[in-house]
């Protein structure tokens, strides 16, 4: 099994070395390398102890692939495979189908990364690959964009790069297992930058312009799997101490609240996405230990909508609700927008109840606060008018891509069943009911525009950098 990893861990860098030569092969060799890594996820789920590899003893270079891991690179396939789904019948050239299996790859070996060093280039490589999808149209917006991306995201990566030198300066080693004891500006530093790369609380809102202003496959990447890379490392971290565990549990709560107090008040369907992505994310790291089932529905959900809203015939609600939307794909946006609330029958359901059941008790009420913020946010897509007759089309691709995400969220309920009895199911609707009800009285008569200037770079930073050295100090003091 050690050797199938390492070649499973070089197989997507060969296949994008192989698409340059054989530009003909571009989409059947990034969907194999996708279903390569799916077939890969579902031996570790059926693996009862994890794989351990220990590539450079004297640096602590360890690869560590367990069930955790599984989720996230299943969630990994499916959007990949998706987005290739969908970007079938497009004229996307070589170059871009290139890009989108080394991001996959990068992402596979930052899933099983059990050390800073090699997570460390794992999420550069990603970050650098993601900035040459943002700006493959070639436009001066794109570029711009792109270029915004990879400065945000490697000054991020010079915090994490500088605490890292710092555990390795207290502990001779770079694994995860030398945050206990690290000195706390050590700590502050790596959380720093995994927070601003994954886009985690106020750092967070650097991402819903770069994930908006992106091509609609690219957001649905971006979104889907690509800040996951560096929520998995979080969620192992909080695994090595009870104080890590409650910091990360802080700031998952803070994220899933700041997230959905933007979504609600999002008038732009695509920045409404992004910021409900922060808040997500915040679900993931609200409850550590089931975080993984979180990730794969959120990756199945989030990349849908996307692929969903780039076949909108605008993205303004208030335009769309004098525009009606073909009925099909009101459909799928209905069905994606239940999930992601909290909706029996999908696996947003599920993954909800099982988070909520591993919160610590004074996650409870906030968490709750956010669940049915999350319902008034997307209660905007599932009362958006259909019309039956209308002649608008979508991309070719379009539909086979969200069917296999929709069956994916259907078929992912199998992983936690005991979320369907009556008191769960009973709550779940109730929260829906409650958001829908505050959507119709409230929130659809409301008309609040945000200001953008907490989304410059320099202002996310310095506030986040005294907030965690504020939570590191009062933890480990």
């Amino acid at each position: 099994m050690n050797t199938i990893t390492i070649a499973w861990v070089a197989i997507p860098f060969f296949l994008g070395f192989i698409i340059f030569l054989v530009p003909k092969l571009n989409r059947h060799l990034t969907l194999w390398g996708a279903i390569a890594s799916a077939a890969y996820a579902v031996q570790l789920f059926l693996k009862p102890s994890p794989i351990n590899l220990n590539l450079l003893d004297s640096f602590g270079i360890t690869l560590v692939a367990d069930q955790l891991s599984a989720y996230f690179i299943l969630t990994n396939a499916l959007v990949t495979a998706a987005v290739v789904l969908y970007c079938w019948g497009s004229d996307k050239t070589a170059f871009f189908y290139a890009q989108m299996i080394i991001v996959h790859g990068s992402l596979n070996a930052a899933f099983i990364c059990a050390d800073f060093i090699s997570l460390y280039v794992a999420l550069e490589v990603s970050g650098i690959a993601a900035f040459l999808l943002i700006a493959y149209p070639r436009s001066d917006r794109s570029i711009w964009v792109g270029l915004r991306y990879l400065f945000v995201s490697n000054t991020a990566m010079l915090f994490y790069l500088v605490g890292a030198v710092l555990v390795y300066q207290t502990h001779h080693s770079f694994s995860f297992a030398g945050l206990k004891g690290s000195p706390p500006e050590a700590l502050a530093l790596i959380f720093l930058g995994l927070l601003i790369k994954a886009g985690i609380f106020v750092s967070g809102l650097w991402l819903p312009l770069t994930h908006s202003e992106s091509e609609t496959p690219v957001s649905a990447l971006l979104s889907g799997i690509v800040v996951k890379a560096s929520v998995l490392p979080l969620l192992r971290c909080a695994g090595i101490s009870d104080e890590i565990d409650t910091i990360i549990r802080i700031l998952g709560v803070a994220t899933a609240l700041m997230g959905v107090s933007y979504a609600i008040f999002e008038k732009d369907t695509k920045r409404l996405l992004a910021f409900s992505t922060i808040s997500q994310l915040g679900w993931i790291l609200a409850a550590p230990e089931v975080g993984g089932f979180y990730a794969l529905t959120h990756g199945l959900v989030k990349s849908s909508l996307f692929l969903t809203t780039g076949s909108l015939p605008s993205r303004n609600f208030k335009e769309l609700q004098n525009k009606p939307i073909n009925t099909n794909i009101w459909i799928v946006l209905v069905i994606a927008s239940l999930s992601i609330s909290g909706f029996p029958l999908l696996s947003g359901f599920a993954a909800k109840v099982l988070t909520i059941k591993n919160l610590e008790s004074w996650q409870f009420i906030a968490m709750n606060i956010a669940a049915v913020g999350t319902a008034i946010a997307f209660a905007k897509f599932i009362f958006l008018p259909p019309k039956k007759d209308d002649e608008q089309k979508a991309k070719p691709g379009f539909w086979v891509a969200v069917i296999f995400l929709l069956t994916g969220l259907v078929a992912a309920n199998v992983i936690y069943l005991q979320a369907y009895n009556i008191a769960d199911i009973t709550k779940a609707i109730a929260i829906i009911a409650v958001g829908w009800l505050a959507y119709h009285l409230i929130f659809k008569r409301l008309v609040i525009y945000l200001p953008r200037v907490f989304e410059e770079f320099e202002h996310l930073v310095g506030v986040m950098s005294l907030t965690l050295i504020l939570l590191f100090w009062m933890a480990l003091a």
